[in-house]
């Protein structure tokens, strides 16, 4: 005798089509317009034979009425017991729901301000000391030129390093920065510009303003001491001593 396979209360996420997915939905919409169902189903990661993983997530919703706030108050034993969750998948939830907790009870600490040269001097330094070889970073701002983050860009030679403006401009996207600041040392203590300093200066500089960026600086260290561009007035429509 044949037996019929089980069938589901809904397809597999597989199964719908690919801008249906919770999972490249985050990804193409951003996470604030995912259902709450959706972002169960992305934690669950999977469903059963006989039941997606946005079956489970919206019977994890039914058991608490569809309010997220009691959610945290199950015990994992109550979430285990519902069929195709299982203690793994309800530790995986609960955890989330303690991190989100967390994250809501502490306190961002406020990044720092950069008003001129001398602060950013002061807040990167660390990151070119005693090199022997170049290194390109970049400093990333928001509109109040507050530091967003720092990433090194590439490491080079003795007296040479490059940096790929397009790596450069996907980090800005990524950051969502309004402001830029470029980075690197000379590690022969030689503190003036090269000519391919200048001109990758303003190769990047025309690049970002397509994205309403604007490069605020370009500094060059030199162990203890360093170099600014924008100090110098070598920036597109900057004036000597213009600070960011």
């Amino acid at each position: 005798m044949e037996t019929c396979p089980p069938t589901r209360s809904q397809p597999a996420i597989r199964d719908l089509p690919e801008q249906s997915r919770p999972r490249e939905r985050l990804i193409n919409l951003g996470r604030s317009n995912l259902e709450d169902r959706e972002l169960l189903a992305i934690l669950l990661g999977s469903g059963t034979g006989k039941e997606s993983a946005l079956g489970l997530a919206g019977k994890i919703l039914g058991l608490c009425r569809h309010q997220l706030g009691h959610l945290g108050q199950i015990h994992v034993r109550q979430l285990a017991q519902i069929p195709g969750i299982g203690p793994a998948k309800a530790v995986k939830i609960l955890a989330a729901l303690e991190l989100g907790k967390r994250c809501l009870e502490s306190k961002t600490e406020e990044q720092p301000q950069i008003r001129g040269s001398a602060d950013v001097f002061t807040h990167c330094k660390n990151l070119f000391l005693h090199k022997n070889h170049e290194i390109f970073a970049i400093a990333l701002l928001n509109q109040a030129n507050r530091i967003l983050g720092i990433e090194q860009i590439s490491e080079g030679g003795i007296n040479f390093t490059a940096a790929d403006p397009r790596i450069i401009l996907r980090l800005v996207l990524d950051y969502r920065a309004c402001g830029l600041i470029l980075m690197h040392n000379h590690p022969s203590g030689q503190l003036q510009p090269s000519d391919a300093d200048r001109s990758l200066t303003q190769k990047i500089e025309s690049a970002a303003r397509y994205l309403d960026v604007r490069v605020l600086d370009h500094l060059i260290f030199a162990q203890h001491r360093y170099f600014s561009f924008a100090d110098a007035g070598l920036l597109i429509g900057a004036s000597p001593s213009s600070n960011p």
